[in-house]
């Protein structure tokens, strides 16, 4: 049979086996190799194995490396659908083949050794070649293959290296995630030295008993001999069970390591091991016999730049920036991550869920016909990636669960994938989301379950199997939002079966443009392909957070401060820490301004307890920090601070009210002055009793707006609500004036906003006073007609001059904040810019919300600006382009600024939701068409 649709294990590979490393010789081989890329196999180098062979013409490429990302070939981004035709296990004739050339000179310390040559990522697959010799052929993109090299290298010279790569094979049809598609030799090639009676493998099983004690036993050579210096045990027998006497457990709260020597004659491995017990007792998930909540994400392996070769450097980072975050999960979607990730995960502390290199989602729109996980060809194939999987990662403590792979329907081959992983390692629990009867795992596992539904899963109502219940993803976090994940994590503290989830996910998957933005699906021609949706991650392809993951830290917080005037009520999430060595931070701030603040040190809160903290030397500090302090707004925000200055949680009380001001009498009324109306300092134009000029600011506007540039959320999933504005013309609102009203001591605008082709309509009233040199205006909203759609926003917009670009006001922040999107927004004085203000998400869409202010100003560079004041709130948007311009664009580069400066006003939005692939809004997020009043007052200042 042709290798490239060959159905079971690769060829000419060795038996899988852990990776850890030995005091053996080894010799990396990344660098730059020789590479042709040729359009079909047919068209590729003929002999190109051959040691002798002249590739002097042909190209570099560094190894690994995605070739499409170095200017061979291009990208292809699909969610669901196969890019060729689905008729397995064939392939197209037009198969991408790229041919690698490495010539190495192998030290002579391998003389006399047996070797080996791995392979840890070869996308798709891969036809191995050593000094002429061919090795085999290897599939399983994200797994790694070994081929026994002894008889064909040549210790001290020169020894050749042939790799040809194809885009295409069998294995394709078992490798449909949603990602980028993107060939090469992508992770690390290594050359082995292998001493004869050396340590070939090594299975250790390190249990934490109750008692404290630990558990261990290793698998290896029957020779080899174990030891724990820092445990005292000293070169004890592998194959044999021993009681490692008292030990820390890892966990991912506390992830202690152990250092492991495990050492026969000839050679001696070093590993990090951790004791820890995972098991499943009374439909609940417990680590060390405590149930844990998971407040994970969703990790995909790309780079901007590399595509699927991350560095190093940058995976520690991003692990960091999940830990900063309080994320304590990962599920490795929808593949296992280059081996060194599970280092930092044991090193770092996460809760892992290891999934295998396996996805048939393709065969879904052709009613899963032909699905290898049913069809007898592919079952050997399905064992291997398995096998494969297991073998490589079974020694890391963060692995808690196996998952047998994502979105590949039913069928025989994933019974006997749990079968094999069962016998061979009973001491994790494992995990699959696409069959409902939970036939082959341990966990129920669920895609995007509303809230109402995991509520009533929560409860035990309906027919649900009685397993732990875990959300392998949920929140869709594409483009502005998610919303709606403070209910979610409220769920998971409610009930105990529900044991938190995986956020949809990580990080955005854009590939840099020469414009300064990102690309997406479809910017490289693919005639298939699913737009940005592979642009939906909690932080930016240059791994730069979003609000999102701001708002993920603030739900995902470990401590939980409900602050009172005298006393802060601290709840520890955490399941097996203490809080030792943190302290409260606590300010007092006045109408937003700096006042008192102090510390205190937290008493000893053990994992999972809530102490009281008394505050009564604050609770006297809120008339402190302003001269007229007696009639102004206080707050008390209080920060649990962890010794290392990680805030585990915030909290935050209004200590005081502002004073209710007394009404100041209305100046003089309005009257025509030729061709304006004036008012005070304002001037309005007659024919659309819009503001023109106030003091000597030139405005345009305000007037009511409801529309937003549609969110992903609004415009994707199910029933995209952004269709329904649309269709309702909610984006093209005509304005016409009923009529001016020139009263005594006030101007009544009234106007018809209403879409064309539609009977349905808001009457607006807007209302003019003047307010000493400033101007108060009063908005009064009715629905009028047939409304069975919600709106976008309810506010009014005004265009102001571009200089205004510095920005200040005394609300909700420092972030964007949104209805359901909340969590991190505290009340405070802030400082912004307009350019600052605005989200670079890679679609363009709405953004920059800032909410509740109670007042903000807009001020130029000579200090002149305009000033806002809300009775009592008003939220705020401000950029250098129209909703209209936000709109139409697709790319950031689209975006243009404009000789003015865009402020939206809102009374009210629509919530974000999760619709783009989840549930809506919930119903309390839902702007309905209501009657409203809203009050602002302008003041021009210089």
């Amino acid at each position: 049979m042709d290798y490239l649709t060959g159905f079971g294990r690769p060829l000419g590979t060795t038996a899988p086996r852990a990776a850890f490393g030995t005091d053996a010789p080894r010799l990396s081989l990344n660098g730059t190799w020789r590479f042709r890329l040729a359009p079909t196999v047919a068209e590729a180098a003929a002999g190109f194995w051959a040691p002798d062979f002249d590739d002097t013409g042909w190209a570099e490429l560094p190894v690994p490396s995605s070739w499409p990302m170095h200017g061979f070939g291009r990208p292809a981004y699909t969610n669901v659908v196969y890019p060729f035709p689905v008729d397995p296990p064939h392939v197209p004739t037009d198969n991408p083949t790229g041919d690698h050339r490495l010539v190495f000179d192998v030290p002579a310390g391998f003389a006399g050794l047996g070797a080996r040559l791995r392979f840890d990522g070869i996308d798709s697959c891969g036809r191995v070649w050593l000094n002429g010799v061919e090795l085999g052929v290897t599939q399983g993109s994200r797994l790694p293959a070994e081929f026994d090299v002894t008889a064909a290298l040549r210790p001290g010279g020169a020894n050749v290296l042939a790799v040809r790569v194809h885009q295409w094979s069998a294995g394709s049809y078992l490798e449909d995630q949603d990602q980028w598609w993107l060939p090469g030799i992508f992770r690390d090639v290594t050359l082995l030295a292998r001493p004869a009676g050396g340590v070939d493998d090594v299975f250790v099983q390190a249990a934490y008993e109750p008692d404290g004690r630990g558990r261990l036993r290793v698998e290896g050579p029957a020779d080899a001999v174990v030891s724990i210096p820092e445990l005292g045990l000293d070169r004890l027998p592998a194959g044999t069970a021993h009681d490692a006497g008292p030990v820390e457990p890892w966990t991912a709260e506390t992830p202690r390591l152990y250092e492991l020597v495990v050492a026969t004659a000839t050679e001696t491995a070093t590993l990090r091991i951790g004791f820890r017990t995972v098991a499943v007792t009374g439909g609940i998930l417990t680590v060390n016999g405590r149930r844990i909540v998971l407040r994970g994400v969703n990790r995909h392996e790309f780079h901007p730049e590399l595509g699927r070769v991350v560095p190093p450097d940058v995976v520690r980072a991003e692990l960091e920036l999940m830990k900063r975050h309080h994320v304590n999960a990962i599920r490795t979607s929808h593949y296992p991550p280059h081996p060194a990730v599970l280092d930092l995960c044991d090193e770092l502390g996460f809760w892992v869920i290891d999934e295998c290199d396996y996805e048939t989602h393709g065969f879904e729109p052709v009613g899963w016909r032909g699905n290898p996980s049913d069809d007898p060809r592919f079952a050997e194939a399905c064992v291997d990636r398995m096998r494969r999987m297991v073998e490589r990662d079974k020694n890391h403590p963060s692995v808690i669960m196996w998952s047998l792979g994502n979105e590949a329907g039913v069928g025989a081959n994933l019974g006997r994938m749990a079968d094999w992983a069962r016998e061979r390692d009973p001491g994790r629990p494992l995990h699959y989301e696409g069959d409902r009867s939970c036939a082959h795992v341990d966990v129920y596992s669920r895609m995007y379950a509303g809230h109402a539904e995991v509520d009533a899963i929560g409860r035990g109502e309906g027919h649900v199997p009685h397993l732990p219940f875990i959300l392998c993803e949920y929140a869709h976090a594409m483009g502005n939002g998610p919303g709606g994940l403070a209910e979610y994590d409220e769920l998971f503290d409610r009930h105990p079966r529900c044991q938190g989830g995986f956020v949809w996910e990580w990080l955005d998957h854009g590939i840099r443009r020469p414009e300064g933005d990102y690309a997406y699906g479809g910017d490289f021609g693919e005639p298939l392909h699913d737009g940005n949706f592979v642009i939906d991650g909690l932080v930016f392809p240059d791994r730069t957070p979003s609000p999102g993951l701001t708002e993920l830290a603030a739900v995902y917080a470990p401590v939980r401060l409900n602050v009172g005037a005298g006393a802060v009520t601290v709840r520890s999430r955490y399941v097996f820490r203490s809080l030792a060595g943190a302290e409260l931070r606590w300010s007092v701030t006045v109408d937003g301004g700096p006042g008192a603040e102090g510390a205190v040190p937290l008493p000893v809160v053990a994992a999972g307890e809530t102490v009281v903290v008394a505050l009564n030397d604050m609770s006297d500090k809120s008339g402190s920090g302003a001269p007229d302090s007696a009639g102004s707004e206080a707050w008390l925000t209080v920060d649990a601070v962890a010794p290392d200055g990680l805030v585990l949680g915030r909290g935050q009380v209004q200590l005081r009210a502002a004073a209710s001001v007394p009404g100041v009498p209305a100046g003089a009324g309005p009257r025509r002055d030729g061709g304006v109306i004036r008012l005070g300092a304002a001037e309005f134009d007659p024919v659309h009793g819009t503001l023109t000029r106030l003091g000597n600011l030139a405005l345009r506007g305000p007037v009511l707006d409801i529309w937003r540039a549609p969110i992903d959320n609004d415009r994707l999933g199910h029933d995209p609500v952004a269709d329904r504005w649309r269709a309702a013309g909610l984006h093209r609102m005509t304005h016409r004036l009923l009529g001016l009203e020139l009263g005594p001591d006030a101007l009544v605008v009234a106007t018809r906003v209403a879409p064309a082709a539609a009977d349905r309509a808001l009457l607006a009233w807007y209302t003019w006073r003047t307010v000493g040199e400033a101007v108060e205006l009063t908005v009064r909203v009715e629905p009028a007609g047939d409304w069975d759609v919600p709106l976008p926003r309810l506010g009014v917009h005004l265009e102001l001059p571009a200089d205004l670009g510095a920005v200040a006001w005394f609300g909700a922040g420092p972030g964007e904040a949104y209805p359901d999107s909340r969590t991190a927004a505290l009340t405070g004085r802030y400082e912004s810019t307009v350019d600052d203000l605005t989200t670079p998400y890679v679609y363009p869409q709405e953004n920059g919300n800032r909410a509740d202010a109670r007042w903000l100003t807009l001020t130029g560079p000579d200090g002149h600006g305009l000033r806002v004041e809300a009775a009592p709130r008003i939220d705020f948007t401000a950029r250098r382009w129209s909703t209209a311009a936000l709109d139409a664009a697709r790319h950031r580069s689209e975006l243009v600024a404009e000789d003015r400066i865009h402020l939206h006003l809102d009374h009210a939005h629509h919530g974000l939701g999760s619709a783009a692939c989840g549930p809506g809004v919930l119903p309390q997020y839902e702007l309905r068409p209501e009657p409203a009043t809203f009050t602002v007052t302008l003041r021009a200042f210089s």
